[in-house]
């Protein structure tokens, strides 16, 4: 299955959900937004959301500091 990460081609064997992907990433769930095909995701349905082939995803980080 072929998805787009923030502009980069990523093939994936099985079809996965947005929860597995941001696991894949290693990154934390709770300071991530996630976008797929310009729709925002909500964090409580990253689990049930299944990507699909050529899905396009934006995925930005929550960085705090000061």
């Amino acid at each position: 299955m072929r998805i787009v990460v923030n502009g980069q081609l990523q093939e994936h064997q099985d079809a996965i959900s947005v929860a597995e992907l941001v696991r894949a990433l290693a990154l934390d769930p709770r300071r991530v937004a996630v976008e797929l095909n310009k729709k925002i995701v909500r964090r409580a349905d990253f689990e049930k959301t299944r990507l699909a082939e050529n899905d396009s995803l934006e995925i930005v980080t929550l960085v705090g500091g000061g």
